[in-house]
């Protein structure tokens, strides 16, 4: 290993710091550009089930009204 202990690892000669951080960002960065999409389908199947669901019921209504 290059560091000969984790706090020299974490520190890095002062640039630890910057590195770590550096890599927190990217990390954050690069989860919520995976999980915004799966947020977004997950809630447009929601609103589309919701429609589907809706339309079935005004439909069931307008048969049971014409009878």
């Amino acid at each position: 290993m290059y560091f000969d202990s984790v706090a020299a690892a974490l520190t890095m000669d002062g640039h630890g710091p910057y590195v770590w951080s550096a890599y927190a960002i990217t990390l954050a960065v690069m989860s919520l550009l995976i999980l915004s999409p799966l947020i977004r389908k997950r809630r447009l199947l929601r609103e589309l089930r919701g429609e589907h669901r809706r339309n079935r019921q005004s439909e069931t209504r307008s048969s049971v009204e014409l009878s």
